[in-house]
């Protein structure tokens, strides 16, 4: 193989072969054998404790703060756009004491709704990327990449919203809107194999006639299906759904914000910021993730001991803050709110001219 085919191999990666294979293979995979083997292992509906530090914690609260990586300890991107990232939170905040007065039920099904659909963007937005590193600008192509994706992701959420209750919430109990009509969620899945038949009737065309072939992408697709499908339609556990939903989501972003930022604090403009005096040393990753799970704990621990009373052999004993929660729930819902408005920002794009570079 010559170095331009290498080159040229590398480019079909976002990251590289052996970073893409393991967040978007290797996580999903752990998550489905895990859902395998969870009768095994004795665990019914309930997320035992151990998953839900992993997942919940370490890695679902976790990636939301990874987010001030690429936003509040980058000095370059905080100065392109200073006024967006010092109001986003405030405007959340706001929006969120508005919502609690409203009600704890309209305040979670917000933020379970706009929480929907920014994971279903997350897999749209991973696709988007392995076609521009790819190249891919036929507009068939992208529509049918986009619409696979999408149905991927919307069918398992309409079959879901048709067959409640379920055992399982993606926030609270309750927090989404009953009366989905199944008929709605049968023609959604109609068109869901479709769709993914000629995906894979597509790709198998590409390889048969020895076109470059983005396999990133189709693991993405292939991985949002299995998950989609194993963790909401065909399973009806809260472990089953936590699995298979948190780590495909969370693992890979956080890949990507630590790639991102320490490319971004090796250039000069941003020399003496914090990122490019922790995560361009060897023990970068090491600092990067245990800042992550410190702030992802101390956030916990308030929502615990403040909220929940759920882990007080985590967290400790609780206390009744009776009307602060007006206060507190939007105030601790803060970062994972403004996680949400500035990925639609981050990660185009048209919105930033510095990703293509960034990501190697």
């Amino acid at each position: 193989m010559t170095a331009t085919t290498e080159a040229g191999s590398r480019k079909r990666w976002l990251f590289s072969a052996p970073i893409d294979l393991a967040v978007f293979g290797g996580t999903p995979a752990i998550a489905l054998v895990l859902v395998a083997l969870a009768p095994r292992l004795g665990i019914g509906n309930d997320t035992p404790e151990w998953s839900w530090i992993t997942g919940v914690l370490l890695v679902d609260v976790a990636h939301v703060w990874s987010t001030s990586f690429v936003v509040y300890l980058d000095p370059v991107e905080w100065r392109r756009r200073p006024l967006l990232y010092a109001l986003t939170p405030i405007a959340v905040f706001v929006v969120g004491v508005g919502l609690y007065a409203w009600g704890p039920g309209p305040f979670w099904r917000a933020i379970a709704y706009v929480a929907v659909f920014h994971f279903i963007r997350q897999q749209y937005g991973w696709v988007m990327l392995y076609r521009a590193r790819n190249g891919e600008r036929d507009r068939l192509g992208r529509w049918l990449d986009g619409a696979t994706v999408y149905m991927a992701t919307i069918y398992p959420l309409l079959w879901w919203h048709a067959q409640l209750p379920r055992d399982f919430a993606w926030m609270k109990p309750g927090d989404f809107v009953t009366g989905v009509p199944m008929w709605l969620a049968d023609a959604a899945g109609i068109v869901y194999l479709a769709l993914l038949a000629s995906y894979v009737v597509r790709a198998g065309y590409q390889l048969g006639t020895r076109r470059p072939v983005s396999w990133g992408k189709h693991l993405v697709v292939a991985t949002t299906a299995a998950c989609w499908y194993v963790g909401i339609v065909s399973t009806n556990t809260d472990f089953t759904f936590t699995v298979t939903n948190v780590f495909i989501h969370g693992v890979p972003y956080m890949a990507l914000v630590y790639i991102y930022a320490r490319n971004a604090a090796r250039e000069p403009a941003a020399r003496g910021g914090v990122n490019a005096r922790v995560l361009t040393k060897a023990r970068g990753l090491l600092v990067f993730l245990s800042t992550l799970w410190f702030v992802a704990y101390a956030e916990e621990l308030l929502w615990d001991r403040a909220l929940w009373h759920d882990r007080e052999w985590l967290f400790g004993s609780g206390f009744d803050i009776g009307s602060g929660a007006l206060i507190l729930a939007p105030l601790l819902a803060v970062p994972q709110l403004t996680h949400y408005v500035l990925d639609a920002f981050l990660w185009r794009r048209s919105a930033n001219p510095r990703l293509g570079k960034l990501l190697g």
